[in-house]
């Protein structure tokens, strides 16, 4: 199956759903979901697989245990695009982008070590002024109000150092061109001008190394 965008279904499934996020109503609308959401998501990552690597789907079920919403489903369908790039569409949008969005305790120590490292840190901010230069969003994923302990509170890349994750993205409000292959293109670019940024995540930073880390 080709990746020929989201039909008009895959945006009316999540309108609805925001309106009755419910078992029943899922059990009705289920095969629309499989058909009209999830199939063109298998399609557009088995047509990236080749340039950015394995995509996984995550579950469209919510864990309900810690939050105060105990809607069952998430009004949204998001993948994982290779080691760092993600893909997500909901009725409002759809967004990709790339980065790491919650780094482990190890996985902080090596990144902010690396942030006032006199050629690793200027590498990093080159990588973010690009992507913002490009029209995307490049940034902390959450962060401390000043600087983290034992570190500078005027360091010239504090906002860097304040990051607990960093990330690039873009999203686009629905329209037509969603319902054709013009959302890949997309897709692509944005994952495309992502590389400099995970890759000095993945060189610098890593994955986690404590065996408690999920």
């Amino acid at each position: 199956m080709a990746f020929r965008g989201w039909p008009a279904e895959a945006v009316q499934f999540f309108e609805e759903l925001e309106a009755d996020n419910s078992k029943p109503w899922w059990e009705a609308h289920k095969d629309v979901y499989q058909q009209a959401v999830r199939a063109p998501m298998e399609a557009l990552l088995a047509e990236l697989e080749p340039e950015f690597g394995p995509g996984r789907i995550f579950r469209p079920y919510r864990d309900v245990r810690f939050s105060a919403d105990k809607s069952p489903y998430k009004t949204n369908i998001a993948a994982l695009v290779g080691p760092a790039g993600y893909v997500a569409l909901s009725a409002e949008e759809l967004r990709a982008g790339g980065g790491m969005v919650h780094l482990a305790p190890d996985q902080l120590d090596r990144y902010r070590g690396a942030v006032i490292d006199d050629v690793a840190g200027p590498a990093l901010q080159a990588a973010v002024d690009e992507i913002r230069a490009a029209g995307h969003e490049a940034g902390p994923y959450e962060a401390l109000k000043t600087a983290p302990r034992g570190y500078p509170k005027d360091h010239p890349r504090v906002e860097l150092l304040r990051a607990k994750g960093l990330v690039m993205w873009h999203a686009w409000p629905v329209g037509g061109w969603l319902r054709t292959a013009k959302a890949k293109d997309r897709i692509v670019d944005v994952l495309r001008a992502a590389v400099p940024l995970t890759t000095w995540l993945t060189e610098h930073v890593g994955a986690s190394m404590d065996s408690g880390d999920p």
